[in-house]
């Protein structure tokens, strides 16, 4: 009988996800001879027989992969056979330092039918996983992978969970978490005072929520607080503690059918929230949803997520309905993950604890999605998707580091096509977050065997993230214009090199001009950016002041419509009387007030226009509630002017006059709200085609912080597509600040060209 001997490399997420014992049952399966083993580029296999059941081999190696191993490339070569008929597990050969790791995943089903059956050794065991599940990059502490390079590292094995580790025909073969109650971490219930609690601690949690309490939980990547959803007085309790005034909490969910219960859930979101990423996703919340109102005070929306451990699966049985689970912190400061961290910083939110022994090595977030067009859109790229890398469009022939922006930070540490992007470290704004910062770099570049030559940075001299950068001796420095690294962020995430009408709409950003821009049309590739047009700039009185309190944002919108004074009647001039005035003047002036052309902000002074929101607590809040306060149903639209020019200009006054004479016109505030977003949705449109028009480019970029709006996304979407462009949104990083960081790596790969 002929036979053919080929050698495979099979590169990507393919090791700690059992692929080794898949290709040995495939192997065996097929009659195949052979190797596989591990090294540094991934996994190497030699298979030896029948030339149909060699090739069959090949294509089951993508078909039927295992769920957590993520195939980037098979290469093969013909090898001369040896006459090998037995297939075989060989040991890792050293250097294996470049392996990717898997994200922490959800459990799988089979793990879980394991904890639900009483007949079974791992009958509610809150800690079951497989190759297929379970913890992955929050418990990894050094490489390569293995367990003594994990938080398990203090758990000796069993002789019955040894037996699965050793077996290849077992699922759990080299899972590194493999534990059972026998042999695994504790589970405990502390009350206030850190007292371990007699019982069952699943049982004393339950009915502690029950009860009203809140609840502290350590799950994968930190703690979480709970508390039940429909208890008004706790989630008030909670919300007060937190001092997390208005800021929607997630909301978990036992089953997919209390999801339908309290939200619309298609079959995409359905998809993604029972997929193995396991994401908090936003979704309409239905008129009836049994939830407290503190729990999303004013919003349309909910934030729901299934069970993604052991422990969320058996707490939520035990619960029994839907409990609020939001990070374990006091606003604006880092999620808590350390035991005697969590046990201080929490001591005076939450009336016990559900903790365990397992040590959390980094601190990682719930990641947040949207979905859009029947896929994800994602708002926090954190647990479940971290650290598996981003394809670069262009490698990186040195290692670089981007250091991302200064709110909703994330760092990027790139080689060859690979960009690891960071899990969600938050807002530099304290010591806490910027140590997570610089802790997380020195993990991510230990873990991926990563030292940057090159270190790319946001232009504000101001950002820590840039102060972070520029301190860094003995590399190259490369600035990315803020949004020249949005539009760099989508076009590295569809993978393409650009140039393109690129459309950054966001906040605030540092313009070359040394201006704060927000509103841009740029045109852009991977190397550089030339700005085609822009919103009119107007003055943001109290600089920082005007971000908190959209009101004067406001009065300066105001001023810049109505050179001679804004008509009577307004109710926002009213209830801020005291200081209109005076903040009118700063808009006026100039004074403490610099220039910005943010689409952000022109929200903001809708937002306080319509009366929706004066004051906020959290970033974006007033265009947040904006989205939420529109009603599609209502037609109509709001014209505005697009200036001559190089750059041309935008006029927002426009809008604003639009939006004033609707309002004293007693037009309802959601009509108004869908027009001012159908308006502002028009002009993008007419602003592409008139970058079109002067560059004869068709592919439009949307990136920016203003792009989470799935409605101004939806609506200006169509309205590109009906005007004949080809359209690029996001789907693996966030349009907002986190996926900045990949931009500015992508940026500096193609410069390095």
């Amino acid at each position: 009988m002929t036979t053919v001997r080929a050698r495979l490399r099979v590169e990507g997420v393919v090791q700690g996800v059992g692929f080794r014992p898949f290709a040995h049952a495939l192997a065996t399966r097929l009659a195949l001879g052979g190797l596989v083993g591990n090294d540094a580029a991934g996994v190497f296999v030699e298979v030896e027989g029948d030339p149909a059941a060699v090739g069959a081999f090949q294509d089951a190696l993508h078909r039927e992969a295992p769920p957590l191993a993520v195939i980037e490339r098979v290469t093969a070569e013909p090898l001369a056979p040896i006459g090998e008929r037995v297939f075989r597990i060989v040991a890792s050969r050293p250097g294996s330092t470049r392996t990717l790791v898997s994200p922490d995943t959800a459990t799988c089903a089979a793990c879980l039918a394991e904890v639900a059956d009483p007949g079974d050794r791992r009958h509610r065991h809150p800690f079951a996983s497989c190759t297929h599940c379970g913890p992955r990059f929050t418990i990894v502490t050094d490489v390569p992978y293995d367990r003594q390079s994990t938080t398990m590292a203090g758990f000796e094995m069993c002789d019955d969970c040894r037996r699965e580790y050793t077996d290849p025909a077992d699922r759990r073969y080299h899972a590194q978490p493999i534990c059972c109650p026998a042999c695994g971490p504790r589970l405990r219930l502390l009350d206030a005072t850190g007292t371990p609690v007699d019982g069952d601690p699943i049982a004393g949690a339950a009915a502690l929520l029950d009860a009203g309490a809140v609840l502290a939980v350590k799950g994968l990547g930190g703690y979480h607080v709970a508390a039940d959803a429909a208890d008004e007085h706790a989630v008030a309790t909670l919300r007060s503690r937190k001092h997390r005034e208005d800021k929607p909490f997630a909301v978990l969910v036992p089953d997919l059918g209390w999801a339908r219960r309290l939200c619309v859930v298609d079959a995409a979101a359905e998809a993604v929230l029972t997929g193995p990423r396991r994401p908090i996703v936003l979704l309409p919340r239905r008129a009836d949803a049994g939830v407290a109102h503190a729990v999303a005070p004013g919003n349309a929306s909910l934030g729901l997520v299934l069970p993604y451990t052991p422990l969320h699966t058996l707490l939520a049985g035990a619960v029994g309905r839907p409990f609020v689970l939001t990070s374990g912190n006091t606003s604006d400061e880092p999620i808590a993950y350390r035991d005697d961290d969590a046990a201080t910083r929490l001591a005076g939110i939450v009336d016990a604890t559900l903790t365990h022994d397992r040590p959390i090595h980094t601190r990682t977030d719930d990641s947040v999605v949207r979905v859009f067009r029947d896929r994800e859109y994602p708002i926090r790229r954190s647990r479940g998707y971290v650290p598996h890398p981003v394809p670069l469009p262009v490698a990186a022939r040195r290692p670089v580091l981007a250091c991302g922006a200064e709110l909703k930070n994330t760092f990027c540490l790139a080689r060859d096509r690979h960009a690891f992007v960071s899990h969600h470290i938050g807002d530099l704004e304290n010591h806490e977050t910027h140590r997570s910062f610089t802790e997380g770099i020195a993990h991510f570049r230990r873990l991926f065997d990563i030292t940057p030559e090159v270190v790319a940075h946001d232009l504000h001299p101001e950002y820590l993230s840039t102060k972070y950068a520029l301190a860094l001796e003995g590399v190259e420095h490369v600035g990315v214009q803020h949004h020249h690294a949005h539009v760099a962020s989508c076009l590295a995430d569809n993978g393409e090199t650009g140039p393109v009408i690129g459309v950054a709409l966001d906040g605030l950003g540092f313009g070359t001009d040394t201006t704060l821009w927000g509103g841009e049309f740029l045109l852009a590739d991977l190397t550089d950016h030339r700005r085609l047009g822009h919103l009119e700039p107007v003055r943001m009185p109290g600089g920082a002041a005007a971000v908190r309190e959209p009101w004067r944002m406001a009065a300066a919108h105001l001023a810049a419509a109505f050179p001679d004074g804004p008509p009577g009647g307004l109710d926002v001039v009213g209830r801020h009387a005291d200081r209109w005035d005076a903040v009118t003047a700063m808009a006026r002036t100039g004074l403490n007030a610099p220039l910005t052309s943010s689409a952000g902000r022109l929200f903001d002074a809708v937002a306080a226009l319509l009366g929706v929101r004066d004051i906020t607590t959290y970033e974006g809040q007033a265009a947040i509630e904006l989205e939420q306060r529109a009603d599609p149903a209502h037609t109509g639209s709001y014209p505005v002017r697009i200036s001559d020019g190089a750059p041309f200009r935008v006029q927002g006054a426009d809008l604003v006059r639009a939006v004033v004479a609707d309002a004293l016109a007693g037009v309802p505030v959601p009509a108004v709200a869908a027009r001012f977003h159908r308006g502002l949705a028009a002009t993008v449109v007419a602003g592409c085609e008139r970058a079109r028009a002067a560059t004869g480019e068709t592919t439009v970029a949307l990136s920016g912080g203003v792009w989470q709006n799935v409605l101004l996304l939806a609506t200006a979407v169509a309205g590109l597509e009906g005007a004949g462009f080809r359209v690029l949104t996001h789907s693996r990083v966030p349009t907002n600040d986190g996926g900045i960081s990949l931009g500015q790596a992508a940026v500096a790969a193609a410069r390095m060209r």
